[in-house]
Parts: structure tokens; sequence; C-alpha cells
């Protein structure tokens, strides 16, 4: 899977918000509020091809998680991604 390719990933204050730029505009009827680890999780995966497993591999390095938890929240976050249609399988 990958992560929508046209989305871009703003910090606006200490919101971090993902938008779609259209023909140099941003649509603000397409904004994405993401929180700190959501937000760190798109830098690293974007432009890239990834499977769940980089998730949560990001995960326990980057958070005091263990790999239950991990995947528990790798898989909450990519359903919420997918349901948004912020990502391309």
């Amino acid at each position: 899977m990958k992560l929508k390719a046209n989305l871009t990933l703003r910090q606006v204050g200490n919101e971090h918000i993902i938008v779609e730029p259209n023909q140099g505009m941003v649509d603000l009827s397409k904004v994405f509020t993401l929180n700190e680890t959501a937000a760190f999780l798109w830098k690293e995966l974007d432009g890239q091809d990834f499977e769940k497993d980089a998730v949560v591999q990001l995960l326990m390095d980057n958070y005091d998680v263990d790999e239950d938890q991990a995947q528990q929240d790798a898989i909450a976050l990519l359903d919420h991604f997918r349901g948004q249609g912020l990502l391309v399988d």
C-alpha cells in the first residue's frame, strides 16, 4: 500500500493537517487532522510502498509500546486512513 500521492502534510501551530492541493490552491473541504504520532508515521511512510509490519516496526522503534499494542494501533491507523481515502492499495 502507499499513501495517496497528491496529499500534503502541513503543520499549523500545534496541529498537523493533511490537505489536498488543487491547481495550486488548497481545498479546505478536504482537510484531515493528525495527532503527532500519525503525523510522524505519515512523514516516514510518504512516497514509499509499505506494509502494516513497517508501521508496527516504526511504532515499536520510536514509542514505548509492545508488539501487540503496536499491531492494534497500526491496524486502527491504516483502517482510518483507508476509510478517509488516504491510502492507495
